[in-house]
């Protein structure tokens, strides 16, 4: 399975929730922390800033991946926190 065909999973929003974002976000003026939903998350796990200018870059630079996503949110969650902890300042 190539970068292609993989889709973000529904309830996953790893994204969302494991990564920093350091740059503002509405609700959020000095980003966020890893492992904190962001303010933007709605309950069913899904973005209200999708598609929207105001949407942090990073949020849309992140592409869903096999190997960032893996085949379950635990999956997901787990190396993203890996991917913050190896590049913590």
């Amino acid at each position: 399975m190539d970068a292609e065909t993989v889709t973000c999973r529904p309830g996953c929003a790893a994204c969302c929730i494991a990564a920093s974002i350091t740059s503002p976000i509405p609700g959020m003026p000095n980003g966020k922390p890893a492992d904190v939903a962001c303010v933007q998350l709605n309950p069913d796990l899904t973005c209200r800033l999708s598609g929207r200018p105001e949407r942090p870059r990073v949020c849309g630079s992140l592409k869903p991946s096999l190997e960032m996503c893996g085949t379950d949110r635990t999956h997901a969650l787990a190396h993203l926190a890996e991917l913050e902890r190896l590049t913590r300042p």
